[in-house]
């Protein structure tokens, strides 16, 4: 354990990453499970004493800072991007050191607020952050965000120098698309990240030093929190994505020299970064915008629809000439990463209309929106990656028979859980309550249901590598 603790080597730092990050995941589709248990009965199973908001918290801040962002960027981010480039490590190996084992520090944080009853949803909006909860609940999730942040700032500071500084020769332009994507996913944090950091030092100043930041009362305006929070929380949307934007370029162009028009793909990833940083204003129309604000945060985030459909063509186009297989595991789940992203992309641009988004604001079209962007699209997008790396470099290599079986159950499984809840949404049912109206509880049934299918996907994927072990 020692050698492990002490570990400056980047692949090593990178099995430690998956590991770390494969663990959360596990966690947070725990609470998932809770989630869906809750939900169903038509007013909950044991949600008492807000423990259902606990889950529902728990579960998103585990999945994006525990589980995405570790494995995605620390994980194939440290393992490959020395690979990719050429180097013979990271810029900054004992910095890589310590950006991982802040995590843990981060994770005990977290799991004295889960203790505490802390349930003010991962957006932490004020005054139910500032005002609810015992500080050990609320105060120790923004230490655990502080952590957490920490850990991500420095990780990608390492591979922002380790691309800028020692791809040598190599043209920015030149990279392999995973190591640009993963440049991108750096500045991405290093800009957005202070930004929450900030937000969430003022909500705690709130709870403990009597400042009136966002309490009205004071002087202060809850609004700001949101504005705040949203400027880190769009761009984290694309942290998140863009990884997987990488691994599936890199799994369509395996069979090729080069994708399709792939400075066109480099520019639309660049381009995708910089607009993720002026958008955060369409999450807030329910604020009570001014109509010229609402109209430019609705132009802008339509924008975003240009560079992405240059990639999903370019990726297309890389796919009809590469000669690959569609049946290959790691081609087949880009696939899947494609057309799941491709849906949650067509309802992000209905979200985008403000009149519309007021109606379904914090409803469950928006919570299907973005698990079909996240939870589905850059959790396929990272088992492509896993498939691709398991036959490349010989980690775990498995049967594709055994793989496209995992891969079709999956989807069945997760399309079960989150399409209904577009109509949920479209019907008005609120997120983040445990009960729905009864003419509504089919669809939560058959989200329910369809749940016990990502369960059974879920054990073919742990006996998938376990079998070859």
């Amino acid at each position: 354990m020692g050698l492990w603790a002490s570990a400056t080597n980047h692949k090593e730092i990178g099995v430690l990453y998956f590991f770390f990050g494969a663990c959360s995941g596990g966690v947070g589709f725990g609470f998932s499970e809770a989630i869906r248990w809750e939900q169903s009965s038509p007013r909950g199973v044991g949600a008492g004493g807000g423990a259902y908001e606990v889950c529902v918290t728990a579960h998103a801040l585990t999945m994006i800072f525990f589980f995405l962002m570790p494995f995605l960027v620390g994980g194939f981010g440290n393992w490959f991007l020395p690979v990719w480039l050429g180097v013979a490590d990271m810029a900054f190996p004992r910095l890589n050191n310590l950006s991982f084992w802040l995590l843990f520090p981060a994770a005990a944080f977290f799991w004295m607020a889960l203790a505490g009853g802390a349930g003010p949803g991962w957006t932490l909006y004020p005054p139910l952050s500032s005002r609810g909860y015992s500080p050990v609940g609320m105060d120790a999730a923004v230490l655990a965000l502080h952590a957490a942040g920490l850990s991500s700032v420095l990780g990608a500071i390492n591979i922002a120098v380790t691309f800028c500084v020692l791809r040598h020769q190599m043209l920015w332009t030149s990279a392999p698309l995973p190591a640009v994507a993963l440049a991108v996913t750096a500045f991405l944090l290093i800009g957005a990240l202070p930004v929450l950091a900030g937000a969430i030092t003022m909500l705690l100043s709130d709870r403990t030093a009597a400042s009136s930041f966002f309490d009205p009362t004071g002087g202060g305006d809850p609004v700001l929190f949101q504005h705040l929070f949203w400027f880190f929380g769009h761009p984290e949307v694309y942290v998140l994505i863009l990884p997987s934007f990488g691994l599936v370029s890199h799994a369509f162009s395996s069979g090729r020299t080069t994708a399709f028009a792939r400075l066109g793909m480099v520019q639309s990833m660049v381009a995708i970064g910089v607009v993720g940083f002026v958008v955060w204003g369409h999450h807030m129309f329910a604020t009570g915008m001014d109509v010229d604000v609402r109209a430019y945060f609705a132009a802008v985030t339509m924008v975003v629809a240009i560079p992405t459909g240059v990639k999903v063509f370019s990726w297309l186009a890389t796919l009809w000439g590469s000669g690959l297989p569609l049946g290959r595991p790691d081609v087949l789940w880009g696939l899947l990463f494609l057309t799941t992203f491709l849906l949650g992309g067509l309802t992000g641009l209905v979200l985008a209309n403000a009149g519309v988004d007021v109606l379904l604001h914090d409803t469950y079209y928006v919570v299907a929106h973005f698990h079909y962007v996240l939870s589905l699209g850059a959790l396929f997008g990272a088992m492509s990656g896993i498939s691709w790396a398991s036959a490349a470099v010989r980690w775990t290599p498995f049967s594709a028979t055994r793989g496209r079986l995992h891969a079709a159950v999956m989807c069945l499984g997760a399309n079960g859980v989150f399409f209904p809840m577009h109509r949920l949404g479209a019907a008005g049912a609120p997120r983040r309550t445990v009960s729905q109206e009864d003419q509504l509880c089919s669809l939560v049934d058959a989200s329910t249901a369809a749940f016990f299918v990502v369960i059974a996907s879920n054990a073919l994927l742990i006996q998938l590598f376990a079998r070859d072990r």
